[in-house]
């Protein structure tokens, strides 16, 4: 025995058909989302007809307006597979996150040149202080050298004299 009258019921449905056409056309309510919820609320009709219903001995039975949900569920799927999406905040969603992905990407990269760049001051530091151990060594044996006299020193450059004279 039904509830509602066919033509309560008739109007009800065209009413849902209306409202799916122009959401998934992409004309949402202001903070509604593109799902059965919002269409209800589109079509001024209760959300619960879109799920099955049971009967007093237990079985099931669909609910007034299920094939309705189940078509608009349907339609959703095939724009979204499509690349289509209706719901601005769903793109927005999947454009956040490709951008997150790819941030992600650079960070790890960023990380990696750093990581580089440090084992490189690391090496370079490390080189520089054997290069001056080695020149303080050099610089030691000399000036022994030098007291024993068999070395003999160049003029410093603070001489800024050529040995040969004028270069013009």
């Amino acid at each position: 025995m039904a509830r509602i009258s066919d033509e309560t019921r008739t109007r009800n449905e065209q009413a849902i058909r209306a409202a799916m056409d122009r959401m998934l056309r992409g004309e949402l309510p202001p903070g509604g989302k593109c799902d059965l919820k919002t269409l209800a609320a589109e079509a001024g009709v209760t959300r619960t007809g879109f799920y099955p219903k049971k009967n007093r001995d237990g079985t099931e039975r669909p609910g007034p307006y299920q094939h309705l949900g189940e078509e608009f569920e349907r339609r959703l799927r095939a724009l979204q597979d499509a690349g289509e999406v209706p719901d601005p905040r769903t793109a927005q969603i999947e454009r956040l996150k490709a951008e997150v992905a790819q941030l992600k990407d650079r960070v790890a990269a960023r990380d990696t040149a750093l990581r580089e760049l440090e084992d490189f001051r690391v090496q370079a530091v490390s080189r520089l202080a054997a290069q001056h151990e080695e020149i303080t060594r050099l610089r030691g044996q000399v000036a022994q050298a030098g007291e024993a006299g068999n070395v003999r020193r160049l003029p410093g450059a603070g001489d800024r004299t050529a040995p040969f004279g004028p270069c013009s």
